[in-house]
């Protein structure tokens, strides 16, 4: 059997999440909200990733205040207007799709925040054309020449972790089942991680134990208020000499797992321009199997994982729990679909789609007839 295909439960203290195969959605930004608020664009993007046959699909970074968006334009779960948007849309999608667990990934930007759109070409948005004040651990620009973030003081540091709390209860409000903390990618939980972003001198800032400290702080506040899958996602490596690494990752993930952590995604990257990074398929998957066998925790791997059998080879080697797919996804909406064919799969899909495979290939959806008088 397919080890893709077959079931897995994420563990948790209210008992566990069964997932009906390994195949997760990874988080991927639309940047199409409105103020935070969900918008139609989320509807139909979500139907569609209902309908991909993954396992378990993953929203997109969702701020948890106005501030800690990347861009003018991304989702957010901080007051109630973007919680009712959010549930409206997740909602309408879910009653158009098959029973999907679903996970959230809650984020704050930090220094990376207060950008343009990628298609807008992704640099620092001025006051004047609707910016704002960007925070960070250190007053140090994401890129030379930018207008330095403010270093966070301690209340505002008491007030950010605050918000991953009360967003992950407006996430459980709504009947998400997962929430996954972003600190990958360069955004603040990263910042606080690496000492290419943190140089403080107080308790937040300098040794590896005082790096880790905000996020172990936030990991253990949502615990303390979500019994269902918690995970993180992190970059494993800076990609940089002297930067955050794997070594530095597998501690994190052993104090994460101390404090009830349920999975680990990894991921690497995004701290700086002045990466060095190797990328081509699978350019990733090291790291995660570096974690997963440090720590025996759930992991999931990412990263330039397109194919089928690869996704497949990664799992029967060992290497990672589960596999999740993004851009891949983008492009062939229904890769799940085409895996289960490959590789002898069944997915759920939603019945008025059925038709759309031979005869032959009919067992992916795991019907036994398909009628018409």
């Amino acid at each position: 059997m397919s080890l893709l295909f077959s079931p897995y439960t994420l563990s948790s203290p209210q008992g566990g999440l069964p997932l009906p195969n390994r195949i997760v959605v990874a988080p991927m930004c639309q940047y199409s909200a409105a103020n935070g608020e969900a918008t139609d664009w989320h509807l139909s993007h979500w139907t569609s990733l209902l309908n991909s046959g993954a396992g378990l699909v993953t929203l997109e970074a969702t701020a948890i205040s106005a501030q800690g968006r990347i861009t003018p334009a991304c989702l957010g779960l901080w007051d109630d207007a973007t919680e009712a948007a959010l549930k409206d849309k997740l909602q309408r999608a879910r009653a158009n799709a098959p029973a999907v667990p679903v996970c959230i990934q809650l984020s704050h930007a930090g220094r990376k925040g207060s950008s343009a759109a990628p298609w807008n070409g992704g640099m620092l948005v001025a006051a004047e054309q609707g910016g704002w004040a960007t925070v960070a651990p250190s007053a140090i620009p994401q890129l030379d020449g930018e207008v330095p973030p403010s270093a966070l003081t301690l209340a505002e540091i008491a007030a950010i972790q605050q918000g991953f709390v009360d967003a992950a209860i407006r996430a459980k409000r709504i009947g998400i089942e997962a929430i996954e903390l972003h600190a990958a990618h360069g955004y603040l939980l990263h910042q606080f991680l690496s000492p290419i972003s943190n140089q403080r001198t107080d308790n937040f800032g300098g040794s590896l134990e005082n790096r880790m400290r905000f996020v172990l702080d936030v990991f253990k506040a949502v615990r303390a208020v979500f019994d269902g899958p918690l995970g993180v996602r992190i970059s494993a490596s800076d990609w940089i000499e002297g930067g955050w690494d794997v070594a530095q990752s597998t501690e994190l993930s052993l104090k994460l797992k101390a404090l009830g952590c349920d999975f680990m995604h990894v991921s690497s990257g995004g701290i700086s321009p002045q990466q060095k990074i190797t990328i081509g398929p699978n350019y990733q998957v090291h790291f995660a199997k570096a974690i997963r066998a440090a720590t025996g925790m759930t992991t999931t791997a990412v990263g330039l994982i397109t194919a089928p059998q690869q996704a497949e080879d990664i799992l029967q080697a060992g290497d990672a729990d589960l596999i999740a797919i993004a851009r891949a996804l983008l492009y062939k909406p229904r890769w799940g679909w085409e895996a289960a064919a490959a590789l002898g799969g069944i997915v759920q899909a939603s019945p008025q789609y059925w038709r759309c495979l031979p005869r032959e290939a009919a067992a992916v959806f795991g019907q036994v007839k398909i009628g018409m008088r």
